[in-house]
């Protein structure tokens, strides 16, 4: 997606804007609007167990790679439990659980992921149903961002300052 791209949003057009965030190996950075809430920290470069219904894959990153985590809610307790899940991820080395489509958990989910160097968010898709890595179910308002893994931090696109609160704090 280029910086002068026209997209469509919740109804109306806004210029997809690049947002740089720097982001260190013990910090999460959170994206707070609305209805929706992610967090971003850093992959550090580790390997991930991806656990779909017919195998097991594992995911190999660079230290620049992000793991990108979304939640339908806003507050506190949306951010801890953001923070939990990236720390169990990346920390405890828990694997990553992907849903068969049209899996009866998939509408529960509280918090989906996704890990590598870009992710495009989406409302049109179902939670943790995608093993391809590159795109997450996040709220309307983050409808079409993409976030991009650089050398110290994230790249954010399409993200309208105005509509989110962002915080960088420690892991």
């Amino acid at each position: 997606m280029s910086i002068l791209q026209i997209q469509e949003c919740q109804g109306r057009l806004k210029p997809a804007k690049a947002m740089n965030l720097t982001i260190k190996e013990d910090e999460i950075a959170y994206l707070e609007g609305r209805k929706g809430t992610i967090a971003i920290a850093k992959s550090k470069g580790f390997f991930f167990y991806l656990e779909t219904e017919a195998e097991e894959r594992i995911l190999f990153t660079e230290p620049e790679d992000l793991i990108v985590a979304s939640s339908w809610g806003v507050g506190d307790k949306v951010k801890r439990a953001l923070a939990c899940t990236i720390f169990q991820l990346r920390e405890m080395q828990a694997p990553l659980i992907v849903l068969p489509k049209g899996h009866p958990a998939s509408p529960r989910l509280k918090v989906v992921v996704s890990i590598g160097e870009r992710t495009r968010c989406s409302c049109q898709i179902q939670p943790g149903t995608h093993p391809e890595q590159d795109v997450l179910c996040a709220s309307q308002e983050f409808h079409q961002i993409e976030i991009i893994g650089r050398s110290g931090g994230a790249e954010i696109l399409g993200l309208a300052e105005e509509e989110s609160n962002i915080a960088v704090q420690k892991l």
